[in-house]
């Protein structure tokens, strides 16, 4: 009797052991390095740390609305490359040419840049060499998400910065605006994102502007059919505003125009229900609505708010931790635009 219950025992042990071991095997491979970070990470070296980021940001947005939608995007563009590393920070110089000057980010804006400067520099002053500007980065883009009406969600904190930053690199891991949606999905699959998520993500465009030669093809001469043909699946209403902002576009590259025409500077949903009425703005917008893969969610976000927001903040959850580096993977910086070496 006491044998088989010691072989009973022996073999549930044996059973859990192997379960623990899956676990522990199946978390290494997820994400390695984003399970070494945590949100007390600043807790005793910086305590103020957070504080002074949102201190910085809510200033700097009350001064320059533009400023939350150019960091989101910069936040992007910088965790699509390599992971959330910082990399779209770095400055080219005589000897390498940075991921900034990739042709595909040249509009960012400069608001994206500068406030991050900005809180790295007052971080410098309180605690320095501590606080990652992969870390401001991606707290900025947070706060000023949460700023604009947006949703809040947490943010894991022990971001190293990259120690490379190469403009090659760059072409092929951002969604152009004139893809096709299997190009889209294909992208976000490639680091990890599902249809969904994807959707849910590009309601990111809610807020911010593009400029007219990101969607030019769209208002001027669609398909061929003269000068003032434009995309049959864009309201007419929409497009003759359009045609009339960016006549000059080709003589001033700066012309832009807002994302969503009817809430410009609220984070909400009503990118997707702009979508509905034909009046998405790029391409890359527009053909969430048309493909039956991504429909279904545009039309969900379109009527359900609340779905929108838990589900974009669960996206940029996962966004954020995105190829992070820690420990000797990387550096803290002591400027943003600059190696140490």
């Amino acid at each position: 009797m006491a044998s088989h219950l010691q072989r009973r025992v022996h073999s549930f042990s044996s059973a859990l052991l192997a379960a623990v071991l899956a676990v522990a095997v199946a978390l290494s491979f997820a994400a390695p390095s984003a399970a070494k970070l945590t949100p007390k990470y600043y807790q005793k070296t910086c305590p103020r740390a957070a504080e002074i980021v949102t201190q910085v940001v809510t200033s700097k947005q009350i001064a320059n609305p533009t400023t939350a939608a150019g960091t989101l995007r910069l936040f992007f563009h910088d965790c699509f490359v390599g992971g959330c590393d910082a990399s779209v920070l770095i400055s080219t110089n005589a000897f390498n040419r940075a991921e900034r000057d990739a042709d595909i980010n040249l509009s960012l804006p400069g608001d994206g840049f500068d406030v991050v400067v900005r809180a790295k520099t007052q971080l410098e002053i309180e605690c320095p060499g501590i606080v990652s500007c992969s870390d401001v980065l991606a707290l900025a883009t947070r706060d000023l998400v949460t700023m604009l009406g947006g949703p809040f969600y947490p943010v894991l904190l022990g971001r190293k910065d990259a120690l490379a930053s190469k403009a090659d690199t760059v072409e092929g891991n951002l969604p152009r605006p004139n893809v096709t949606a299997s190009q889209m999905i294909s992208i976000f699959a490639a680091k990890g994102f599902t249809v969904q998520e994807m959707v849910a993500l590009s309601g990111a465009h809610t807020v911010g502007f593009s400029h007219c030669k990101e969607f030019a093809h769209r208002i001027y001469n669609h398909n061929n059919r003269g000068q003032n043909a434009f995309d049959p699946s864009m309201n007419p209403k929409l497009a003759e505003a359009l045609q009339k902002a960016c006549a000059n576009y080709l003589k001033d590259e700066t012309i832009a125009t807002f994302n969503d025409i009817m809430t410009p500077g609220k984070f909400d949903n009503m990118y997707f229900k702009n979508l509905a009425r034909g009046l998405g703005l790029l391409a890359s917008d527009q053909i969430l609505m048309s493909d039956p893969r991504t429909r279904p969610f545009v039309e969900l976000y379109a009527a359900n708010n609340t779905a929108f927001f838990n589900d974009f903040a669960r996206a940029m959850e996962k966004l954020s931790v995105h190829g992070v580096k820690t420990g000797r993977e990387g550096e803290v910086r002591r400027r943003c635009d600059t190696f140490n070496n």
